[in-house]
């Protein structure tokens, strides 16, 4: 057997990498680190005390109307049809500005605060006194792609992380049997741009949302082939494991192998854990009645909201649920028949939503769980293709409610006609630093080195929306 003799540097060189390793690994120890090295979702202790320990992002795909839902525009009825002056240059992705084009439906003030709400979400209007509604939203583009990518990961160019991957980075997770970011996409189809809105960006691969699907195996092909028992699919793994772990100690710096690492093993605990994680067949009838399980309109999305309830009761620091998938009519995108399009999908996500807020409170979940109610953006107060209305990124409305959130409050405002966020105007940054806030996580502090730079979802933007706070 040929015997291998290395050289005097080859041999300094694995000295000093033993030493250094042996010295790393003390030094981890005793900050109490190893843990966090061993794990890239080992959980870690946040800025300050957070109200929140998970969120919930309901994504309403397409682009919501705010003078249709949650800001009623009593001028477009008295000047219905009329061009929109005074309000500067008017800029439309598609075709020329149409008229001024009031909704079809009402608005009737609602809870103790008197919120106006229209009568596309009734169930929701129940909850008002819990939401703290923005009405003076605005973002940098109005393009879905490049909108959908500030609204999910802070900027509008491609390659950055999402929010849930900043949580994951921040804070870990409080399950090691299930990922720490978890998302659901609408059964016509995922949003523009696709996975880059849930993935990591240039950080490690774990840090990335998991996709899981709301019927059958969470994950496809998740389960090992046919015939392998489960002792020889940990015996592959601990094979597997070694080889990586030797790999990994001659690349330490290799930050996408240890996520790789740690993926293998996630995904050995997932085959046991994520199936029972998102049963909602151990969930009593009436709660299946109350997420809208007994309606073939509400049926689908009231099962993810009911799975995303399931989900952060196991731990889970973020799952974020897509109202609408592919292009136009299948999302909220309405360019054409603006009735058909927003009554189907708010019929859809209503009673999920208003029973996900009855539920979490029922379990004493609500004060400890972030629901984010958005879009990429609004709609115009003009009309376009007669019954349609074109995108809109200078007003819109989102929606917070739960743990740390100041409920019955709305905070800012648009101008008369709904057009452009006038008063208190706030930006997806701020409502990035917001989130972040109420998780225990400075959006200032919160950073990844990065390309010779420390990074930040906020990039040099953002402030608090204190008066969303409570």
């Amino acid at each position: 057997m040929k015997q291998h003799v290395c050289s005097r540097r080859e041999w300094l060189s694995r000295m000093g990498g033993g030493i250094g390793s042996l010295a790393l690994a003390d030094l981890l120890h005793r900050q109490g680190a190893l843990a966090a090295a061993t794990s890239p979702l080992a959980s870690r202790p946040s800025h300050f005390p957070a109200k929140a320990k998970a969120v919930i992002s309901i994504f309403c795909y397409g682009g919501v109307s705010q003078v249709d839902t949650f800001d009623p525009k009593p001028l477009l009825l008295q000047r219905q049809g009329e061009a929109m002056t005074g309000a500067g240059e008017v800029s439309v992705s598609q075709g020329h500005p149409g008229g001024l084009m009031p909704s079809p439906w009402t608005f009737r003030k609602h809870g103790q605060c008197g919120m106006d709400v229209s009568t596309l979400f009734p169930h929701v209007a129940e909850h008002v006194d819990d939401l703290a509604l923005i009405r003076s939203m605005h973002c940098l583009s109005n393009d879905h792609g490049p909108a959908l990518y500030q609204m999910n990961t802070g900027t509008i160019l491609a390659g950055h992380p999402s929010v849930g991957s900043w949580v994951a980075y921040g804070l870990g997770t409080e399950n090691e049997n299930l990922p720490g970011y978890i998302v659901f996409t609408d059964y016509r189809g995922g949003p523009i741009n696709g996975a880059p809105n849930w993935g990591a960006g240039y950080m490690p691969a774990a840090y990335q949302g998991t996709q899981f699907r709301s019927s059958g195996d969470p994950i496809v092909d998740l389960q090992p082939p046919k015939g392998r028992s489960r002792e020889q699919q940990r015996e592959w793994l601990d094979l597997l494991g070694d080889l990586n772990g030797a790999h990994l100690e001659r690349n330490p710096a290799d930050s996408e192998l240890a996520a790789r690492i740690h993926s293998y093993e996630l995904a050995f605990r997932m085959q046991t854990h994520a199936a029972e994680a998102i049963d909602i067949g151990k969930e009593s009838e009436a709660t299946r009645r109350l997420y809208g399980l007994d309606d073939k309109h509400t049926e689908y999305f009231g099962r993810q909201a009911l799975m995303a309830r399931r989900l952060v009761e196991h731990g889970v620091r973020f799952v974020q649920l897509y109202s609408g998938g592919g292009n136009f009519e299948p999302s909220w995108d309405a360019h054409f028949d603006l009735k058909g399009n927003h009554e189907g999908h708010a019929r859809e996500t209503d009673k999920p939503i208003a029973g996900l807020i009855k539920d979490l409170k029922s379990r004493g979940l609500f004060d400890s769980t972030l629901i984010v109610w958005h879009s990429e953006f609004g709609r115009m107060p003009i009309s376009q293709r007669m019954d349609g209305r074109d995108h809109n990124p200078d007003g819109f409305s989102v929606w917070l409610a739960g743990a740390g959130v100041k409920g019955g409050t709305i905070v800012g405002a648009t101008d008369e006609y709904g057009y452009r966020a006038v008063e208190d105007k706030k930006s997806v940054y701020d409502l990035h630093a917001t989130l972040l806030h109420l998780l225990g996580l400075d959006h200032e502090k919160l950073t990844y080195h990065f390309n010779g730079r420390d990074m930040r979802l906020t990039d040099v933007h953002g402030e608090l929306i204190h008066e969303a706070l409570a």
